[in-house]
């Protein structure tokens, strides 16, 4: 059996802690106010594909050019770090 690396159950939890939140976030006592939303969906995205790519919205898609500027706004964040800022966002919802 190869020896696991250190860090590897803490991202193996945190993959797991983050799939809890996903799954939380559909059921919140109350629809989270339109920043939060934002939030949640820009760390969501940040989380599971990393950097934003292609071309912005352009005007006539105001709602997609939001959400690409705050997923945008992410770059550089690592994967564990945008999740668990998005777990800790929902904690902070419920």
């Amino acid at each position: 059996m190869a020896a696991r690396k250190p860090g590897e159950f803490a991202v193996s939890d945190l993959k797991t802690q983050f799939e809890s939140a996903v799954a939380e976030s559909k059921n919140l006592p109350e629809r989270p106010d339109n920043n939060s939303l934002l939030q949640i969906y820009a760390l969501y995205k940040q989380a599971t594909r990393g950097d934003a790519e292609g071309e912005r919205p352009g005007f006539s898609d105001m709602i997609g050019r939001v959400k690409y500027d705050a997923w945008a706004a992410l770059k550089g964040t690592a994967s564990e770090g945008a999740m668990q800022r998005y777990i800790d966002l929902i904690e902070s919802l419920k």
